[in-house]
């Protein structure tokens, strides 16, 4: 579909061509993900706040040393909110640790407007948290089942050979540093650095985000202990599922960027009507 043409001279005719980018599933299953995830993050910081450290192997009391932890310390008319790793702590009094709460400075990891709900419930984040988490892994094997069955995975994530050649890769980092984005017909599919981030994420984030968070169940902890030993206990499988969770954040955050950068409406057009546009120059244009 060509939605226009400028330009007199052939040499340098542009048009503006309407291709078919994502499939019905494809959308729906993106932005389903979208809510699942904002859920998910909000609900998970707020169970995280009812214990604000993570630990290693069997340990967690709360005299056991932490790997990772956000908490205030101080007098009590003038504590300070701190995160602590290893040895290295930092002050963020105000956005970790310590924030205000209706008008009050309030001890917690994560403050309230990150939260779900924004005050201290634990019962009701975890709550949110399952139904969400569950609604997420249905959503995540319609998506995959689709995609399998269609062919989308291996015509459109799955690098090619030559995609993965060391200097392929690094001009896509260039041209990604410089803000180059692809155009023309190469704009109809993912590059390589696109492809190895949805695969990165799909195989490896978030099984790994699943697992964890199966662990962690004594439920599930009784019907496959397996489950244990594969992540040390609990604790690990707490902080993996931590550590999984920020890097998914980060992935967004990123996704997001290049979004915006890129072009949105042509970006976000693609995922809401499926169509996107392309420009191409030239006599045959």
């Amino acid at each position: 579909m060509i939605e226009e043409t400028t330009d007199l001279q052939p040499e340098t005719r542009v048009s503006t061509v309407l291709i078919r980018r994502h499939s019905g599933v494809t959308r729906l299953t993106h932005w389903l993900n979208v809510l699942c995830l904002a859920v998910l993050l909000a609900s998970g910081l707020q169970i995280f706040n009812a214990y604000p450290r993570l630990h290693w192997g069997q340990y967690g009391a709360d005299a056991d040393p932490a790997m990772l932890e956000i908490g205030a310390r101080g007098d009590p008319g003038k504590p300070r909110g701190f995160v602590r790793v290893g040895g290295a702590s930092v002050d963020t009094t105000g956005v970790l640790g310590l924030s205000k709460a209706d008008g009050e400075w309030t001890p917690r990891a994560f403050p309230d407007w990150l939260t779900l709900p924004s005050y201290q419930d634990l019962a009701a984040g975890r709550r949110w948290h399952f139904f969400f988490a569950w609604a997420f892994v249905i959503n995540g094997l319609i998506y995959l089942g689709y995609g399998l069955l269609s062919g989308h995975l291996r015509r459109d994530l799955a690098p090619a050979a030559k995609e993965l050649a060391p200097r392929h890769l690094w001009r896509e980092i260039v041209d990604h540093a410089r803000l180059r984005f692809p155009s023309g017909d190469d704009a109809r599919r993912y590059n390589a650095l696109q492809k190895l981030a949805y695969v990165a994420v799909l195989a490896g984030l978030l099984p790994l985000m699943a697992l964890t968070g199966l662990t962690m169940s004594p439920g599930m902890n009784a019907a496959f202990p397996v489950l244990l030993d594969i992540f040390g206990g609990r604790q690990s499988a707490r902080t993996i599922h931590f550590v999984t969770a920020s890097l998914l954040v980060a992935f967004v955050l990123v996704h997001v960027a290049m979004v915006v950068l890129s072009g949105p409406w042509n970006n976000m057009r693609s995922m809401i009507t499926g169509r996107y546009a392309i420009r191409r120059k030239g006599p045959d244009a």
